[in-house]
């Protein structure tokens, strides 16, 4: 169970590395160290509160995704 939400939560993170600001290979490199750091890690409360972590970043990631796209069309649209 716990191996299926790790990866589900890899593939969106790789998923949501493709707009990163910083590239997605910067991002990429970082989320695969990360998980190459913690894999040793066999405690369930550690392991769940890494990934919340991963949930938190996700969610960060697509926040500032909908606000850079936001500033976009209102840079567009919108005279200031």
């Amino acid at each position: 169970m716990m191996i299926h939400r790790c990866h589900c939560d890899l593939s969106e993170l790789l998923y949501l590395s493709r707009e990163y600001p910083k590239g997605g290979d910067y991002f990429r490199d970082r989320l695969r160290a990360a998980f190459a750091r913690n894999k040793a890690v066999e405690d369930p409360k550690q392991i769940k509160a890494l990934i919340a972590r991963g949930e938190y970043m996700a969610r960060e990631l697509e926040a500032l995704y909908h606000l850079r796209k936001y500033r976009a069309m209102k840079k567009r649209y919108y005279e200031d």
